[in-house]
């Protein structure tokens, strides 16, 4: 089993930055891929972003590209993301989650994953 748990959520104006965290427990993290996904009132959970087990390969949902940015830290088992220049159709609840290594990694496909954070709250204003 592996806990997740998300934090840095928050509101703020459009333009503005705010950055995610996500702490993992109760198995080695280096053996996750991991991902960011988001679900606005209404409509179906997305993926945002994911990063690869071992860092090396990121990947981003057309509509972050050039604002977010994920990075992870096996050594603190956990993973951030960090969100600029945000925008009012970013609000959403943003959840974490852990794909055991699965090879490919269809970062995209949340049913890959297999455990989920309970999610935050991102809130921007116009």
């Amino acid at each position: 089993q592996v806990q997740l748990i998300e934090s840095g959520g928050g509101s703020v104006q459009a333009g503005g930055s705010l950055r995610l965290s996500c702490t993992a427990s109760g198995r080695t993290f280096s053996n996750y891929n991991m991902g960011w996904f988001r679900q606005a009132p209404g409509k179906e959970r997305e993926s945002v972003a994911a990063i690869a087990w071992s860092g090396d390969r990121t990947y981003y949902a057309d509509s972050v590209k050039g604002r977010f940015t994920i990075s992870r830290d096996n050594a603190k088992s956990m993973v951030d993301l960090q969100m600029n220049s945000l925008k009012p159709e970013d609000t959403a609840v943003y959840y974490c989650a852990a794909d055991e290594r699965g090879v490919p990694f269809r970062w995209s496909l949340a049913a890959v994953y297999d455990y989920w954070g309970q999610g935050t709250q991102v809130t921007v204003s116009s």
